[in-house]
C-alpha cells in the first residue's frame, strides 16, 4: 500500500468539516496466529452515531467540545508528524482549532477512539493540503495495533474483513475484503450507560493474559468466515450470515470470558440478547470488548419488533436500545477552498506547506472559490 503524503492538486481549504461512523467489531477469527498473522478481524459501519468536528487553521492547537482534549493530542501527534515529514523549519508557528459537535461514546465498543483520530489527522492534513494514507496514518496516531476494522470503515464503509497481524508489521492490519451491506437490514444495539468495557492498560492486560486459543478452533472460524459468512452476505442470505456470526461471537465470547466476566462484559445486556435470540433475532453478539450488545433484523418492521419485545421484559435503567442501518460509504470529508489568489490576502489562515504547495502550483486556480470538495 502507497503510505507516502501526497500533495493534493486542489484549492486550499480554509476550514475541513469531517464526520466519521461508528462501527460494529464483530470479531476475531484467528487468535492462534500459527501461520505467522493473529487476529484477523470483520466488522461493519453504521449509520446514525458518528463524531463530527470543524477544523480551521490557528496559530496555536486547540479543541472545543466533547473529547476535546483527545483531539488536542492527536492533532499534536499528526502536525509533528507531518512537521518530520515535510521538514518543515522548527519553531514554525502553526495549529489548528477544533469544534466537536458531537462525538460516539468512549469504552462502549464503537471504535470512538480511532474515529476520533482518524478524523482529526484527515482534516490536520487536509488543512495543508495534503492526503495522508490511512494506514500510515492510523500508525502514527497509535490506532489499530490489533484490527484493522476501524480504518477500513472510516475509509471505505460497508462490511469489512482484515487480515491480522503480521509479527513485523506494526501498522494496522490490511483490508483484504469489502463487501457492501444490505441496506434494508438492521442493527437494534444494546446500550448500558452503567458499564464500560475494557481499554488501554486493562486492554493490553487483558490480552497478555488470555490462554492459547486452540489451533483447530481457529481453522475452524477461518472457514466460518470464507465459507460461509461472506457467501451469505453476498447473497443476501440473512439467515446464514446470522448463524456465522451468533457462532463466532460465541466461541470469542467464550475464550474473552475470564477477562471480562463471560461470555458479554454487562450481563444485563446478555439478559436482552437472550431476549432478541429468542425473539428471532438473525445474529446477536458483543462489538469489540462491549459492554454494547447487537441484535440483526431483517428489515425495520422486525427490528422494531425486537425492540419491543426487550421492553416488554422490562428494561433494567441505564439500558438503551437503538436501530441502525448499515452505512456503505466511508467517513464524510468536507473541505471548503478559497481561491489561491485570495490567500495573499490573509496568509494567517494558511499553514506555510500549504504556501509552499501553492506557490509549487499544487493547486489549482480554476476551482470556484469555496467550494466545498467531498471525498
Amino acid at each position: 500500500m502507497h503510505d507516502s503524503l501526497e500533495f493534493l492538486r486542489e484549492p486550499l481549504s480554509q476550514r475541513v468539516e469531517v464526520q466519521a461512523h461508528a462501527r460494529l467489531h464483530l470479531g476475531f477469527f484467528d487468535l492462534h496466529g500459527g501461520l505467522g498473522r493473529r487476529f484477523g478481524s470483520l466488522g461493519v459501519a453504521l449509520d446514525g452515531l458518528s463524531t463530527r468536528l470543524l477544523a480551521r487553521p490557528a496559530d496555536e492547537t486547540s479543541a472545543s467540545g466533547p473529547r476535546a482534549e483527545r483531539a488536542v493530542a492527536y492533532a499534536r501527534l499528526a502536525l509533528a508528524h507531518l512537521d518530520q515529514s515535510l521538514g518543515r523549519r522548527e519553531g514554525a508557528r502553526h495549529g489548528v482549532a477544533i469544534e466537536l459537535s458531537q462525538a460516539l461514546p468512549e469504552h462502549a465498543g464503537l471504535g470512538s477512539g480511532t474515529q476520533l483520530a482518524l478524523a482529526v489527522g484527515s482534516a490536520v492534513a487536509r488543512l495543508q493540503g495534503l492526503r495522508w494514507p490511512g494506514r500510515s496514518m492510523a500508525a502514527v496516531l497509535d490506532r489499530g495495533r490489533r484490527s484493522g476494522i476501524g480504518l477500513g470503515t472510516f475509509e471505505q464503509g460497508g462490511f469489512v474483513v482484515d487480515g491480522g497481524h503480521a509479527e513485523a508489521d506494526s501498522r494496522p492490519p490490511s483490508v483484504i475484503a469489502r463487501l457492501p451491506f444490505p441496506q434494508d437490514w438492521r442493527w437494534v444495539l444494546v446500550f448500558d450507560d452503567h458499564h464500560q468495557g475494557l481499554s488501554g492498560p486493562a486492554e493490553r492486560q487483558a490480552f497478555a493474559r488470555l490462554p492459547c486459543f486452540p489451533e483447530d478452533q481457529a481453522a475452524q472460524l477461518c472457514r466460518l468466515v470464507l465459507m460461509q459468512l461472506l457467501p451469505a452476505l453476498a447473497e443476501g442470505d440473512i439467515d446464514g450470515f446470522g448463524r456465522a456470526v451468533t457462532t463466532l461471537q460465541d466461541s470469542v465470547g467464550d475464550h474473552f470470558a475470564a477477562a471480562q466476566g463471560g461470555r458479554y462484559a454487562s450481563t444485563r445486556v446478555a439478559r436482552v440478547l437472550q431476549v432478541l435470540r429468542r425473539a428471532g433475532a438473525a445474529a446477536v453478539g458483543q462489538t469489540s470488548w462491549g459492554p454494547t450488545g447487537f441484535a440483526l433484523a431483517e428489515g425495520l418492521t422486525q427490528a422494531r419488533a425486537l425492540v419491543d419485545a426487550a421492553r416488554a421484559s422490562r428494561l433494567e435503567p441505564g439500558l438503551r436500545l437503538q436501530i441502525c442501518a448499515a452505512r456503505n460509504r466511508g467517513a464524510d470529508i468536507v473541505a471548503h477552498t478559497i481561491r489561491p489568489e485570495h490567500a495573499e490576502l490573509a496568509p494567517s489562515t494558511l499553514l506555510p506547506h500549504a504556501h509552499a504547495a501553492r506557490a509549487a502550483g499544487q493547486a489549482s486556480a480554476a476551482a470556484p472559490a469555496r467550494t466545498p470538495a467531498r471525498v
